[in-house]
């Protein structure tokens, strides 16, 4: 796995932006109440956020951003890099989405912006990747934006995905600060387990055809056609219990810190179950390892950010954070993130 230093560089800015829709699961009619319970209670997922036919993952992305920007006063010109992370991007091959992000937040023309096709570990290759271009002391400031509006892409008769994701999107702004402390990642994927999370249709290996829109029943509460996420939710399950636990042991290895030297450690929002195996795993106390799944469902990767928001904003605000950030799911990849925070600039929680 890939362990790094990046110095120089601080998070210093957080928003999030999700739709005002909620989606209730013990609302939905496709499925017995006896199902939804038990799915609740294994994925801790009781309600989410869903976008509107006409709202991207982008425009969720550039709510949060403009608003982060302005409360935080910076002058747009100062921003060197933007760097959209997504999977649900504003069109499906050409063009990025990012250059629009630039040109609808009336950011320089000589920003590089680029998409970054990630989910689950986006937020954390999205830090690492920005940090490092801020490590050039060319550079003043970098915008991430990390979103997705997975419902689009989920069949409501899909038991496996529709009562689990949700929609959101965050807006994270990094800055150069001479002699502060690092950031420090641990990096990693695993290629052969792809097709645990895939759209089949729609791309260059299986283009569109007359058969994508086709529904197949799969049996189980699980119906959908090529076209959407398909979630093998056991090889996930077995990824996650065992990958989390390793990257995040060996990220503490590297930057030689133990669970005593971490005062907050937030997961990716996959699984309650899944999650609070690996809590256990690593001896974790509850008070440190905070959930957002119960109101937003798994956000794919904005759900890091989407949990500092609605769960540490006041300690965020108010004090120094030593944080550990770990991701993991659809690649399969995954990766860790271990700094420190002081008053961070953090939002309330954007509905639109």
């Amino acid at each position: 796995m890939a362990n790094f230093k990046i110095k120089n560089v601080v998070l210093s800015g957080l928003a999030v932006a999700v739709p005002k829709t909620r989606k209730v699961n013990l609302e939905n009619l496709f499925f017995s109440k006896e199902d939804i319970g038990k799915f609740t209670t294994t994925t801790g997922v009781s309600e989410f956020r869903i976008a509107d036919k006409s709202t991207t993952s982008s425009d969720l992305g550039f709510e949060a951003a403009q608003k982060l920007i302005l409360e935080m006063d910076i002058d747009k010109k100062d921003i060197d890099v933007l760097i959209f992370v997504s999977q649900t991007p504003d069109y499906l091959n050409i063009p990025n989405t990012a250059p629009q992000l630039q040109n609808k937040l009336g950011l320089s023309k000589n920003c590089i912006a680029f998409d970054l096709s990630l989910g689950c570990s986006g937020f954390i290759y999205g830090l690492s990747t920005l940090a490092s271009f801020m490590q050039n002391p060319a550079f003043k400031k970098g915008l991430l934006i990390c979103g997705d509006t997975i419902s689009k892409i989920v069949n409501p008769e899909d038991k496996s995905t529709a009562l689990l994701f949700g929609d959101a999107a965050s807006a994270v702004v990094l800055k150069r600060k001479e002699n502060d402390s690092e950031m420090q990642f641990n990096l990693g994927c695993d290629g052969s387990g792809y097709k645990a999370i895939i759209v089949n249709d729609g791309g260059s290996r299986n283009p569109f055809n007359a058969n994508s829109l086709h529904v197949v029943d799969h049996g189980d509460g699980i119906k959908r056609n090529q076209c959407e996420l398909v979630l093998d939710g056991m090889d996930v399950f077995g990824f996650g219990i065992n990958q989390a636990p390793k990257t995040f042991r060996e990220l503490c290895d590297f930057a030689k810190i133990s669970n005593k030297e971490i005062d907050f450690a937030i997961f990716h929002q996959a699984n309650k179950m899944m999650n609070e195996m690996i809590r256990k795993k690593l001896k974790l106390e509850k008070e440190k390892v905070p959930y957002s799944l119960d109101k937003f469902g798994n956000t794919s990767s904005a759900s890091i950010p989407v949990t500092m928001v609605t769960e540490l904003k006041n300690q965020l605000r108010n004090g120094k954070n030593k944080l550990l950030l770990c991701g993991f799911g659809v690649g399969l990849s995954w990766g860790s993130c271990y700094f420190t925070t002081e008053k961070l600039t953090v939002l309330d929680l954007i509905e639109i």
